[in-house]
């Protein structure tokens, strides 16, 4: 959920009745679809109007929002997303789902084309992958238009009926006696399922629903620097339409592997590399491990445990401008040996014999900077 003020986000004041807000969602959808709006904000503004426009138009949640909150519709249970949370769909689509008839089908024609549903596909990638993209081939599972029947659901040769229940409209009455008086409610008609025509001879095929379920194979394009939680959309692979509707979307979300070695923040790469004593202090010229190969590395003498380094340009590239990369950092660890051979406990033995020599004579020097000023 946001944490921003719902109220805010819309443009309306608090006394906002419900066609004001209608009013004002409607607006910003227009301005902040991500079709329609390339800004590199527009996706998270987009899903805030969609979180704020489902609390304000509910009575119980904007009632709770306004005495509590977020925290008192998190608290309240309603911990939730918003309604875009993994698609947007079409622009018009989202419109008439909100505007008419809230969110079914509701105050379209019965034969309205009906948009079919957006898909999510969660894709797990290696770490090389996402940092210099790929193309794969994937399987996925969806709804087709049912060839035999062509999306009618009923047997060739015949021709879905009337439906007896509302006679077509889609939609029934229901009247409720209260102590108010009549209270009448328009709602979707259980018989035809607000299609306004029901099915006599079912197709073989299709079970009288107009579309199938089929596997297929599709080329999926990653792109350079993707990371862990990225969308990808794939147009018109979800599920097929009702009476010619077009087709919904498969969002694809990446899960990036973890390297044995590679760290990633960002388009940075980091790694830590082991040095010894010698290199440590000597300083030396080494390869250490890119995404790229090896590359050369020059370790200065007096190096630090614990030093970091960089080379330039070998990190991830951004993923809107690829021809850009990031940097690889380099953590140095000087490692203690654990085992020596003999000539090493020499050399060892007689670095410390130095080193304590060299102690002894340090408070002297101290003393004698001390009295010259430092």
């Amino acid at each position: 959920m946001s944490n921003k003020d719902y109220y805010e986000i819309l443009g309306v004041p608090k006394n906002a009745s419900k066609e004001e807000i209608k009013g004002a969602f409607r607006k910003k959808a227009r301005e902040l679809h991500p079709d329609v709006n390339k800004a590199p904000d527009a996706e998270q503004r987009f899903k805030e109007i969609g979180q704020a426009y489902e609390v304000l138009m509910d009575d119980e949640k904007r009632s709770l929002y306004d005495r509590y909150g977020a925290d008192g519709l998190k608290n309240a249970g309603y911990d939730f997303n918003g309604p875009f949370d993994f698609g947007f769909g079409d622009l018009s689509e989202i419109l008439s789902s909100f505007f008419g008839g809230g969110f079914g089908t509701a105050g379209q024609r019965p034969d309205a084309p009906r948009r079919g549903s957006d898909l999510r596909l969660d894709f797990q990638i290696d770490f090389e992958e996402a940092v210099f993209g790929i193309e794969k081939n994937v399987e996925i599972n969806h709804l087709e238009t049912c060839d035999r029947c062509a999306g009618k659901g009923a047997e060739p040769g015949t021709q879905p009926a009337t439906c007896p229940v509302c006679k077509g409209a889609g939609q029934v009455q229901q009247t409720t006696q209260t102590i108010l008086g009549h209270f009448t409610q328009v709602a979707t008609c259980p018989q035809c399922k607000g299609t306004g025509k029901v099915v006599t001879n079912p197709c073989k095929n299709c079970r009288g629903d107009g579309r199938i379920n089929v596997s297929k194979q599709i080329n999926l394009k990653i792109p350079a620097g993707v990371d862990s939680g990225t969308k990808l959309r794939i147009s018109g692979e979800g599920d097929a339409g009702k009476n010619g509707g077009p087709s919904g979307d498969i969002y694809v979300v990446l899960f990036v592997k973890p390297h044995k070695i590679f760290k990633r923040d960002g388009v940075n790469i980091y790694l830590e590399q082991q040095i010894t004593f010698s290199q440590a202090a000597l300083g030396d010229n080494i390869e250490v491990e890119t995404v790229d190969g090896k590359k050369p590395l020059k370790i200065h003498a007096g190096t630090q445990s614990g030093t970091v380094v960089s080379i330039k340009g070998v990190g991830v590239p951004y993923l809107n401008a690829p021809s850009r990369r990031g940097d690889q950092f380099i953590k140095l660890n000087v490692i203690t040996p654990a085992h020596l051979n003999d000539e090493e406990k020499k050399i060892f033995k007689r670095l410390f014999e130095i080193e304590k020599e060299k102690s002894k004579h340090e408070p002297l020097i101290d003393k004698i900077k001390g009295a010259f000023g430092g």
